[in-house]
């Protein structure tokens, strides 16, 4: 079985946080990710996301329980962002993104264009 890159392994185990809806411990995300990751490497991550500031933790017993420490919506666009700053073309990037849209994901994306004065 081939490894994820650590950042991808970053990115799920913010999502996995974030689906949960509020803290969690190591055990509790692993059991969540795919691939079965061992409980060391998620801890890692864990530690890594929480010198970054991007978790939050305290302490439950003998162990930590982690929540995000930001929104997880402005983390993933800054992931997007960042990635069509470094694309030597940006707009065939967005142009392949958009055509992996599903239609409901296309039609939320066309109402949040024609809000006029709400983009960042």
């Amino acid at each position: 079985m081939p490894r994820r890159p650590l950042g991808q392994l970053e990115a799920e185990v913010l999502a996995a946080l974030a689906g949960l809806g509020g803290s969690a411990s190591t055990a509790e995300l692993v059991a969540r990710l795919d691939d079965d990751p061992a409980y060391t490497t998620v801890n890692t991550i864990l530690h890594r996301l929480y010198e970054k500031g991007l978790v939050s933790r305290f302490r439950a017993g003998r162990h930590y329980r982690y929540e995000l420490a930001v929104d997880e919506s402005e983390l993933v666009a800054d992931r997007m962002r960042e990635h069509l700053r470094h694309a030597s073309d940006p707009a065939s990037a967005l142009n392949r993104f958009v055509r992996t849209l599903s239609s409901e994901e296309a039609r939320q994306l066309r109402e949040i264009l024609d809000k006029p004065g709400e983009r960042g």
